[in-house]
């Protein structure tokens, strides 16, 4: 697996960004990671990256920046919290995030190594194999507000900015996607926090949903245009939602509150050593400010798996291609 995306598949990437200030290692994070240490993943256990390889019977990829210089020829991961489609998306001041144009950069350099590696040929062969989760375009839309476009426009140039890094992930030997879309991110605790009757944040989940409804057609497209180009869509705005109209039929009975913060929702500060953190984890679905817990991240995976909320393809169908 060739992972590249944001702090929801981040395993660590951020903890060697040495001015970033988006950093997740540090308690009460990795309270439920084996040794319970602090890894760099926003979340208080595994996240989707760990359970997605887990289902395919493979090691968790590690983050690019722990060895740069590495080959990785069974995979490495390139997400970075923080991280956007856009350049601009949280790199005010400081190098804050490796924003996906980076990492398709990265990439690049692992594709070089392999070709030496491996030859050409037998380079494309494992790379045509290799599956490339792609989880962004959060961020992106949590900073909309920042920008001078209209909701259409912005979502428009998300698509076409997503589309030319898996045209150059495609350049380089990529042919199997599996592509996530956004959440209601407007139902996270400190999108809710900033309504005071606690309610989700319609302008952001509707812009989620404009971007989602543009990324399937965009994808679509790319694969009209190149046939071997194979890719499955995860419908992760439709999940969430269940979870949390829905929450005890997944085991859920927190729907808007964080597992760890303080104040209002506990969203009012995010999670730091200082915060409180609930004891019942596996019940929540939002782990802090906008991350989900290892709960939600594994029946997320385990649905993802179950072969609904998957279009046009299941991701088992992807794999056997």
């Amino acid at each position: 697996m060739y992972v590249f995306g944001d702090s929801l598949v981040d395993v660590g990437n951020n903890k060697y960004l040495a001015l970033s200030i988006l950093q997740a290692d540090f308690p009460h994070n990795g309270v439920d990671y084996p040794g319970r240490i602090a890894t760099g993943r926003f979340s208080n256990g595994k996240n989707s990256a760990d359970f997605l390889a887990e289902k395919l019977g493979l090691s968790t990829a590690p983050p690019y920046l722990s060895q740069p210089n590495d080959v990785f020829v069974k995979g490495v991961n390139f997400a970075s919290g923080g991280a956007g489609i856009f350049n601009a998306t949280n790199d005010d001041v400081l190098k804050q995030t490796i924003p996906l144009p980076f990492q398709l950069g990265y990439f690049s350099l692992v594709h070089q190594r392999l070709v030496k590696k491996l030859g050409t040929a037998n380079a494309q062969e494992h790379l045509s194999k290799s599956l490339f989760p792609i989880i962004i375009g959060s961020n992106d839309i949590i900073n909309f507000s920042k920008s001078r476009n209209t909701p259409q426009q912005f979502v428009n140039l998300m698509v076409s900015s997503l589309k030319e890094v898996l045209k150059g992930l495609y350049g380089l030997g990529a042919r199997k996607f599996l592509t996530v879309g956004t959440a209601p991110i407007g139902c996270a605790p400190k999108q809710r926090f900033r309504n005071p009757s606690n309610e989700c944040n319609e302008e952001v989940n509707s812009l989620s949903k404009k971007y989602n409804q543009g990324l399937q057609t965009m994808l679509q497209d790319l694969k009209s245009e190149h046939k071997d180009l194979h890719y499955s869509y995860l419908d992760a705005y439709g999940i969430i939602t269940n979870f949390i109209d829905n929450p005890s039929t997944y085991g859920f009975n927190e729907t808007k509150v964080a597992c760890c913060g303080l104040g209002r929702l506990r969203a009012a500060v995010p999670c730091t050593p200082v915060s409180y953190y609930c004891s019942n984890r596996s019940n929540y679905i939002f782990w802090d400010i906008y991350h989900p817990t290892q709960a939600t991240a594994h029946t997320l995976i385990d649905i993802l798996f179950n072969g609904s909320h998957a279009t046009p393809i299941t991701v088992q169908q992807l794999i056997a291609i």
